[in-house]
């Protein structure tokens, strides 16, 4: 039996847990990237202007937590969204095509009751780690 190796990321390149866990962890050759909030790495706290802007700067550290990790956005098999109010899903849809461009990982999207930090988005993901080769199988 081999054994497998569990690789703990921890970069400096974008903000810090907000509390006690990894940033990612990969296993073999994937990578479990823990759910990212829109916070300013200068003040340590949310970026202004809501929904969207906290959107497209979680999406930004999720691609620089990708990039410690071996992977791109391009490797994410599938994301979850938890969101203060679903009512943003539309919003948030527009800015997540800035990151993605056509066959998008799988997803999940959720509204949820409370989020940390008073956040109204966090975005985790699951990636493949390395090169990999997609293949559309669209009938």
């Amino acid at each position: 039996m081999s054994k497998a190796i569990k690789k703990i990321i921890s970069t400096s390149n974008a903000i810090k847990p907000v509390g006690p866990y990894s940033q990612a962890v990969v296993l073999d050759k994937t990578v479990y990237v823990s759910g990212v909030l829109g916070i300013d790495k200068e003040t340590s706290k949310l970026v202004e202007g809501g929904t969207i802007p906290q959107a497209r700067q979680a999406l930004k550290w999720l691609g620089v937590i990708l990039e410690a990790s071996g992977s791109s956005y391009d490797n994410i098999v599938k994301t979850q969204i938890f969101l203060n109010n679903i009512n943003d899903l539309g919003a948030v849809n527009e800015v997540y095509k800035e990151f993605f461009k056509g066959d998008y990982p799988a997803r999940s999207s959720f509204q949820v009751g409370k989020l940390p930090l008073g956040a109204d988005i966090e975005i985790e993901a699951v990636a493949a780690v390395g090169e990999v080769t997609t293949i559309s199988a669209k009938m």
